[in-house]
């Protein structure tokens, strides 16, 4: 019997990377130009990068449309010494595409990311759906589910939201967010802003708002996503705080302020 691709456990090459197939069609626009067509591609994950990425075939990869990279940089993507510098649309990006020094992923062309840098395609698509930032690791969950708790959330002994009719959003490795309805957050404390962010779970995150008091409390603090992606749909318009800077009380108990990747990030 033959064991289904999707069904096997990762695998580890010995530069330490861990890699395995995915059976998601995806698709690399730059301006008008479809660059990459896959149905074949790879997830791949290199150390010390808690996301993935993808490598794709060769034959699936508009590789007429590579070039040498005329300044390949050094120290990045594991070891990698082969990059292309990609000709579409009348431009160059520079070292926008490269190989893996890896026999398991050989014959395979990895992207730069839209966002993450200067040089990446402008989007991506999984099937029909466009994804931001990052491909969607199948080995995290993200889910949003409606809940009857007593959420209140605290800045500076202001109660700044009340509600018992939050939803509770769960995402592998990170606190639970809690999301409120506007009618229960004090939005007259705060103060919209021009910020914004996008999530490959989750979509684009518009407005953010700031606190307007005067505690020493990190700018950009609220959220909300207007237009969700359809997996987590019960959170549209609803607004969600920082755990890790403001005070939680659920159903009674005070919770800790966790310590997350996004901790560095919230400085007043």
């Amino acid at each position: 019997m033959t064991t289904h691709p999707a069904a096997r456990a990762l695998r580890a090459t010995p530069e330490g990377l861990l890699w395995e197939p995915s059976e998601r069609w995806v698709r690399g626009t730059a301006g008008d130009t479809t660059v990459v067509d896959s149905r074949h591609p790879v997830l791949v994950w290199e150390p010390r990068l808690p996301v993935p990425q993808y490598a794709f075939p060769r034959e699936e990869v508009r590789t007429d449309l590579l070039r040498p990279a005329q300044s390949p940089p050094t120290g990045k993507h594991t070891g990698s010494t082969v990059f292309h510098d990609l000709e579409v649309a009348g431009g160059v990006r520079p070292n926008a595409a490269w190989t893996f020094p890896a026999d398991d992923l050989a014959g395979h062309v990895a992207f730069e990311w839209f966002l993450r840098t200067d040089t990446g395609l402008d989007h991506w698509y999984e099937e029909e759906e466009e994804i931001f930032v990052h491909p969607r690791d199948p080995h995290t969950r993200v889910d949003a589910v409606p809940s009857s708790r007593h959420v209140q959330v605290g800045i500076d002994g202001t109660v700044v939201a009340d509600t018992r009719t939050p939803v509770l959003l769960f995402e592998t490795s990170l606190p639970v967010r809690y999301y409120i309805p506007r009618r229960d957050v004090r939005l007259d404390l705060f103060d919209a802003t021009d910020h914004s962010t996008r999530c490959p779970y989750k979509g684009t995150a518009a407005p953010y708002w700031s606190w307007r008091g005067g505690a020493a409390v990190p700018p950009n603090i609220v959220w909300s996503y207007p237009d969700p992606l359809p997996a987590v749909a019960a959170i549209r318009g609803r607004l969600a705080f920082f755990n890790e800077a403001v005070d939680l009380t659920v159903d009674g108990e005070r919770l800790r302020r966790p310590v997350t990747p996004f901790s560095a990030g919230l400085t007043v």
